[in-house]
């Protein structure tokens, strides 16, 4: 695959970077990435993605926007008020950058469906808010093969990390979180707050962690950092990781 002459002019300030070149844009081209969720971080991660040239976009979302999401949801205005996420969010992209295929699914990604909604993707990018779909969308990844980049976010906290728990020796968010989470409750942004930028600095970090595990091969910043867990503390600020190990027990990856 190569790069016709308008696009390698727009991503000229990529291919000029050593540890991405011309072969990291070329495989950021030919990737799919499935996007669980288009709210606080999906819609930075949208933005950074689309930007960074990644080639089909499948957007997974069943709410509407709200006037509420405007603080934090940057890629909706308020003229979308009412409308799908998912449509709105799919027509950005459309605007932004029309040789991107992108697919909208205004649906709930749950055990019945996740399998079919990940399908032929290189990598999902969950950014849901309640435990349960993140842990369907974990088990679904590993049943899959796909890798996952998770990334969650409260108050003035955030967490990102990519996951490949079908890999041998690598954990999924399901080793992580463990199975005392699959239920619907959930601490939400409604009850609880959220900062707006707090949002778009995990959504751009879940962005740029999900490029890392599409180059891997083929670009030195290629290091997905598998299991690697990174702690964003927006109060103090803060920035720290620490290691998820696989669970020999879980019922997620364990084999």
């Amino acid at each position: 695959m190569t790069l016709p002459p308008d696009r390698l002019e727009r991503f000229a300030r990529h291919i000029v970077l050593p540890e991405l070149g011309g072969a990291g844009q070329v495989a950021l081209a030919g990737a799919h990435v499935a996007i669980i969720g288009c709210g606080g971080i999906g819609s930075p991660a949208i933005q950074y993605l689309a930007a960074a040239g990644v080639g089909r976009l499948t957007l997974v979302d069943d709410d509407t926007i709200d006037l509420s999401n405007l603080q934090r949801q940057t890629i909706f205005a308020p003229g979308d008020v009412g409308m799908s996420k998912t449509d709105v969010a799919a027509q950005w992209v459309h605007r932004f950058d029309p040789a991107i295929e992108v697919h909208a699914i205004a649906e709930r990604i749950d055990r019945g469906n996740a399998a079919s909604i990940i399908s032929g993707a290189d990598l999902v990018l969950d950014g849901c808010d309640n435990f349960a779909t993140r842990l369907t969308v974990s088990d679904a990844c590993v049943a899959s093969a796909v890798p996952l980049t998770s990334a969650a976010l409260g108050r003035f906290q955030g967490q990102i990390a990519n996951f490949a728990g079908h890999l041998p020796g690598e954990a999924c968010y399901r080793c992580f979180v463990g199975d005392a989470l699959d239920g619907e409750d959930c601490d939400t942004c409604a009850a609880d707050g959220v900062l707006g930028a707090m949002a778009g600095t995990v959504g751009c970090f879940a962005a740029m962690h999900a490029v890392r595990a599409l180059v891997a091969g083929k670009a030195a910043f290629g290091d997905p950092q598998w299991g690697m867990l990174h702690l964003l503390d927006g109060m103090s600020p803060s920035l720290r990781a620490l290691r998820i190990v696989k669970d020999a027990q879980c019922k997620g990856c364990a084999v």
